[in-house]
C-alpha cells in the first residue's frame, strides 16, 4: 500500500488505527538481510554483479561514423565546439567525472538525489554504484576492442582534462564510451529508486556522458551509443537476485536520508558547471 499521511486520511479511519496501534503491540520490521559476500576483481574492488552475462555491445550497436562521412564531420564540429569550454566551470567539473575511483566518484550524483552518497552513510546504494559500474564499463568492450576507434584528442594531437589517463587511453578504444554507460546506468537506476528526482538525476547522466567531449576523451557518437549499452546493461541487471536485493536495501537507506539533516556539499558549484552548454549540442 502506497504512504499516505495522516491529514488525508479519514477521521473513522484514522482513529481505528490509532486505537489499533494502542491494544495491540506492533513488532519491529525486521532487519534488512544480510547481503551475500562479493567477490573482487583485486582486494577492496568489488566484481559487477553480472560476470560474462553482459549485453553485446558488438551486436547491439552499429559502426562508428567513417572518416569522411557526414556523421564523422558532426563528431568533428561536436568536438571543436566543446574545446571552447576549456578554463570554465564545466571544464573542471568534467576533469572531476573523469575520475572514476571510489570513493571519490561516488557522489557524483549526489547533488541531482538530494542525499549524501558515501561508504558510511548507504553503504549498499555505494556497493551498487561500484559493481555497476564494472557492468556498465565491461559491456562497452566488445565494440570498444573491435573497433579500435581513435580517440579525439590521439587524432587531433591534443590533451585531455586528465593527462596521467592519456597513456592508457591511447590504447582503449573510443567507440562507445564506457563513462557515459556508466553514468547513464547510474541515472537510469537512481531514477527508479528516487523517481522525485528523475529530471535532475538524468540531465545528471547525459552531463556525465557529455562532459567527455569537453575532456577532449570521446566523440560524440560514442556518447550517444554508450548510453544504448548502458539501456541494455540495465535491463540486463533486473534479472538478478542479488542487483534486486541491493536495490531494496540502497532505496530504503535513501529515504531513511530524506527523513535526516545530511545534505551533499558542493551542490552550487556543481550548478553552475552545469549551466555551462556545450555549444551546439545543449
Amino acid at each position: 500500500m502506497a504512504a499516505t499521511s495522516a491529514r488525508s486520511l479519514p477521521g473513522s479511519l484514522l482513529l481505528l488505527l490509532v486505537a489499533g496501534c494502542a491494544s495491540t503491540p506492533v513488532a519491529a520490521p525486521p532487519p534488512p538481510p544480510t547481503p551475500k559476500a562479493v567477490p573482487e576483481i583485486r582486494p577492496g574492488i568489488p566484481a559487477g554483479y553480472l560476470g560474462r552475462a553482459l549485453p553485446d555491445s558488438l551486436a547491439l550497436l552499429p559502426p562508428p561514423p567513417a572518416k569522411g562521412s557526414p556523421g564523422f564531420a558532426r563528431d568533428q564540429a561536436v568536438s571543436r565546439a566543446s574545446q571552447t569550454l576549456r578554463r570554465t566551470p564545466r571544464y573542471a567539473l568534467a576533469s572531476a567525472d573523469a575520475d572514476l575511483r571510489f570513493p571519490h566518484i561516488a557522489s557524483a550524483f549526489a547533488c541531482a538525489l538530494g542525499v549524501p552518497i558515501s561508504q558510511q552513510d548507504t553503504p549498499r546504494l555505494y556497493l551498487l554504484l561500484q559493481r555497476s559500474l564494472v557492468d556498465a564499463g565491461l559491456a562497452t568492450y566488445a565494440a570498444k576492442d573491435h573497433y579500435k576507434r581513435t580517440r579525439p584528442f590521439v587524432y587531433y594531437k591534443e590533451a585531455t582534462c586528465a593527462p596521467a589517463d592519456e597513456a592508457q587511453l591511447r590504447g582503449d578504444g573510443s567507440y562507445p564510451s564506457g563513462h557515459t554507460a556508466i553514468g547513464w546506468t547510474w541515472a537510469l537506476l537512481l531514477t527508479e529508486l528516487s523517481p522525485g528526482q528523475a529530471d535532475a538525476l538524468l540531465a545528471r547522466g547525459r552531463a556525465f556522458g557529455e562532459n567527455r567531449l569537453i575532456c577532449n576523451a570521446h566523440w560524440q557518437s560514442d556518447i550517444l551509443q554508450g548510453r544504448a549499452v548502458a539501456a541494455g546493461a540495465v535491463a540486463t541487471l533486473h534479472a538478478n537476485a542479488d542487483f534486486l536485493a541491493d536495490m531494496s536495501a540502497a532505496r530504503a537507506e535513501i529515504a531513511s536520508l530524506r527523513g535526516s539533516s545530511e545534505t551533499p556539499t558542493g551542490c552550487d558549484a556543481e550548478a553552475t558547471a552545469l549551466a555551462v552548454k556545450i555549444p551546439g549540442v545543449e
